[in-house]
């Protein structure tokens, strides 16, 4: 596909981090798989103040852009049960929203793996709120702005907080502009076997997003459970599953 000239610095992938746990390790996997696909973009990764100086020198390793940003909390005055306790923290990912030395932004959860060149995805026409929330809000194009930035703060500070944290969120804000991208982009692993009538051919898909529970691919995969070899044999090869590494 050919591609209009640009300002590559000012686009970039982002993802976000938190803790001291072994999803540094999917990080690791997502900047590799872009770098594989020959992407020409940088890829920042959004820290909270928990994530050891070990991980963050992991990901400068992979060429990875460490931009430090602080939690972000649901009001406190409504009382909330999400669908998993940790969802919580996702609330702190608003914080990409106003990284605006950037003109556009494509964000990747970090259990996804990229499969092929999306590039692409940065020329959609300007000006068009883009992120694709079907159900998920793991994968999304935007333009970062100050405007939206402190405007999705100020529905958070008014909006009760719901199980699916940030995810509901961003459907609320966004609900009357959004504009959906096809399934190839965002592939939840889980489709497989929970709804395999509605799976696309594997070989066209992307991006998959490894977000069902015992599908992260740098940790013991069931390969029995369902016919997706072809799709993880890429990433499990390489060392994700081991501790990170700079090749």
């Amino acid at each position: 596909m050919d591609v209009p000239a640009v300002n590559l610095a000012s686009r970039a992938y982002v993802t976000f981090l938190a803790g001291n746990k072994d999803y540094v390790k999917g990080v690791v996997g997502l900047a590799k798989g872009l770098r594989k696909a020959k992407s020409q973009y940088p890829l920042v990764v959004a820290v909270l103040p928990d994530v050891p100086e070990e991980h963050r020198k992991i990901l400068q390793s992979q060429g990875c852009i460490v931009r430090d940003i602080e939690p972000v909390y649901p009001p406190v005055n409504h009382q909330a049960e999400f669908a998993m306790a940790y969802y919580v923290i996702n609330y702190s990912k608003l914080r990409i929203f106003n990284f605006v030395e950037y003109s556009k932004m494509i964000y990747l959860d970090g259990d996804i793996q990229v499969f092929d060149n999306i590039d692409h995805l940065f020329h959609l026409p300007d000006g068009i709120p883009t992120p694709p929330y079907f159900n998920a809000a793991g994968m999304f194009v935007y333009e970062p702005k100050l405007s939206t930035y402190n405007n999705l703060l100020t529905f958070l500070k008014n909006t009760p907080p719901t199980p699916f944290a940030e995810q509901d969120l961003l459907n609320l804000f966004f609900r009357d502009v959004y504009k959906p991208i096809t399934s190839e982009y965002n592939f939840v692993l889980a489709m497989l076997w929970r709804h395999p009538e509605n799976v696309i051919q594997i070989e066209s898909l992307k991006v998959v997003h490894y977000c069902a529970a015992g599908s992260k691919p740098w940790r013991s995969l069931d390969l029995k459970k369902v016919p997706v070899a072809p799709l993880l044999a890429p990433v499990i090869d390489g060392e994700e599953r081991s501790a990170p590494s700079a090749a």
